[in-house]
């Protein structure tokens, strides 16, 4: 092999060891912010780490909404007619947040609750995020009938 060939051999390894090493860095970034939706159900049945991020979606049950006095505080039940999970978030929630509404709150799991960091309301009577419709027809609750995903 002449001195060119080697000199050109060895920059296309560079390249190319280059673009694997930004491949790997890239798909590492990307696993990491990943969040996956949970519904209540697959809480219960699931050990899930306590620093895993992830979506938990049902509907808020009734009767669970507890608001602190002063602060902005709050506690609530997410259901999927099977099971339910306690949400705890501090902060303002949406206009739309009420018992018996769809809601998908992003947090961690932290002795047996679930501690929000933003909920997620449904914004009109026909729509529900679709990971929420599925787990709620597999529950058979009636609120998912009807809906559009």
């Amino acid at each position: 092999m002449t001195r060119t060939r080697k000199r050109r051999m060895m920059i296309v390894l560079l390249i190319l060891t280059g673009m694997s090493v930004a491949t790997a860095v890239a798909i590492t970034a990307m696993q990491s912010n990943v969040m996956f939706f949970v519904s209540p159900t697959n809480v219960a049945e699931q050990d899930l780490a306590p620093d895993r991020k992830f979506r938990l979606g049902g509907l808020v049950a009734d009767g669970t909404v507890v608001q602190s006095g002063n602060s902005l505080d709050v506690q609530f039940d997410v259901t999927d007619g099977n099971n339910n999970v306690t949400v705890l978030y501090s902060g303002i929630l949406p206009d739309l947040f009420r018992e018996g509404q769809g809601v998908i709150a992003h947090g961690y799991l932290r002795n047996g609750r679930f501690e929000a960091y933003e909920v997620l309301a449904r914004h009109d009577e026909t729509y529900m995020p679709p990971e929420v419709q599925r787990a709620l027809e597999e529950a058979g609750h009636p609120a998912a009938k009807g809906a559009d995903a």
